[in-house]
């Protein structure tokens, strides 16, 4: 079995520590060995030595709130008008895209069609075409009147939702979805500020036996459920039946707060920062002007959400980065700016986020005990970056700086040895 062994990097290990000088030694598509700086060099008898020059070598990243098959959407309905023909191809490239960046997981919070995520994550798998690890999901199961539902009564408009109303047609679609493969079935439980104004951010949108009829039909067959919860008796529906994964969160009141708390094992919360910064701050060329904005009390739910993501972490809650890339104002490629609006907006330090996005994404991969850490025995999706992100995160924005991204103990980026003599010669010359 083949054997490669990293020499010269700094191991940001995904744990939540600082970085320290190693080596990793990789057998197969395992890592096999660990070395610090007190534990000696590793045998290199037989093995391809790559000498990172001091670059950081880390566990691959996780988003969170994946959307593959959003192809720079400037609204709700263009995935709708989209092709099936062309949906697939543009999802398949989008795959490639965030694997290019360092996201070798992508748990996904909507398929814009019933079966875009199946298709792609059983062709990643097969090994035909390259993308991340990839946990398909359902379309948003949402009922009439919500935020996405563009239909008119006079005009069909389809979106990226499944419309169903009441437990029994919920039951049926969230069948149905698992008979196609999903992986997780994903809820509407609030309305949001993007869609129809009958349906805002802080109001329940499901009754409650829509929202067990979802969840019974998905945890008896072994399937995660993911929501959109932005209102505080959203996420305490969600919490008593049973999601896995809660999205946003902004309005949760006390009670909200000390259930999420009393569930953190088991939940984890991603708030999806990008959706109303980059709405507010950088989409006035899709008609999102400040007078817009101010209509849709984006700049309130900012303000609410800051305190209330905050609070969350505090608590010892799993907060992951990621989200809601994949609109024509928050393009593929950009994922890694998360870790910034965590830093910045929710104050959550960069150690952690990246522990979130490489530990705490393993877990929600259901991946944990094999995953989204640097340590023996676990699977190979490694990083090497030039220069150390908890230094400057923005760094994992820049793909030249991305010198090799590593899947499954293959390279789908292999490092260029010419950067990596540079590094060397550069690190030499400052000693």
């Amino acid at each position: 079995m083949s054997q490669t062994l990293f020499t010269n990097v700094r191991i940001l290990d995904g744990s939540g520590k600082k970085t320290y000088p190693g080596e990793v030694l990789l057998q197969g598509n395992r890592i096999k060995a660990v070395a610090g700086p007190r534990s000696g060099a590793i045998a290199r008898e037989g093995a391809k030595v790559i000498d990172g020059g001091g670059a950081t070598l880390m566990p691959g990243l996780t988003d969170a709130h994946g959307h593959l098959s959003l192809m720079a959407a400037p609204n709700l309905t263009q995935p709708g008008d989209t092709p099936p023909e062309e949906h697939i191809l543009g999802e398949m490239h989008n795959a490639k895209l965030v694997l290019d960046y360092g996201f070798t997981s992508v748990y996904s919070a909507f398929s814009a069609k019933p079966r875009l995520d199946i298709v792609i994550r059983n062709e990643i798998n097969a090994g035909r075409i390259p993308g991340p690890r990839l946990r398909a999901c359902s379309p948003i199961l949402q009922v009439t009147g919500d935020f996405t539902d563009a239909r008119q009564l006079h005009m069909h408009h389809d979106s990226v939702s499944i419309f169903v109303d009441g437990p029994i047609e919920i039951r049926r679609v969230a069948r149905e979805m698992i008979r196609e493969g999903v992986d997780q079935i994903k809820l509407t439980i609030s309305g949001d500020e993007f869609g129809t104004p009958h349906a805002r951010a802080e109001m329940l949108t499901m009754f409650e036996d829509e929202v067990q009829a979802a969840c019974e039909v998905a945890l008896s067959r072994g399937k995660d459920v993911c929501a959109h919860t932005r209102a505080a008796p959203a996420i305490k529906l969600a919490l008593k039946h049973g999601v896995r994964v809660l999205y946003h969160c902004d309005f949760a009141d006390e009670e909200a707060l000390d259930m999420l708390e009393a569930k953190k094992d088991k939940i984890f919360v991603a708030p999806v920062p990008s959706s109303t910064w980059l709405t507010a701050t950088e989409s006035q060329d899709w008609g999102f002007t400040p007078e817009v904005v101010e209509r849709m009390h984006l700049p309130r739910k900012i303000a609410i959400s800051k305190r209330t993501i905050h609070e969350i972490w505090k608590r010892g809650i799993k907060v992951l980065p990621g989200g809601d890339w994949g609109f024509a104002w928050t393009p593929l490629g950009q994922n890694a700016r998360d870790y910034e609006f965590f830093r910045d907006l929710y104050g959550i330090p960069v150690a952690d986020s990246l522990k979130a996005a490489t530990m705490y994404g393993a877990q929600l991969m259901h991946m944990g005990d094999e995953l989204g850490q640097v340590k023996a025995g676990y699977l190979a999706d490694l990083l090497l970056i030039d220069g150390d992100p908890l230094a400057d995160v923005s760094i994992l924005q820049d793909i030249d700086k991305i010198l090799m991204v590593m899947k499954n103990g293959e390279f789908h980026r292999a490092p260029d040895e010419r950067r990596l003599a540079r590094r060397r010669k550069t690190a030499a010359a400052a000693e």
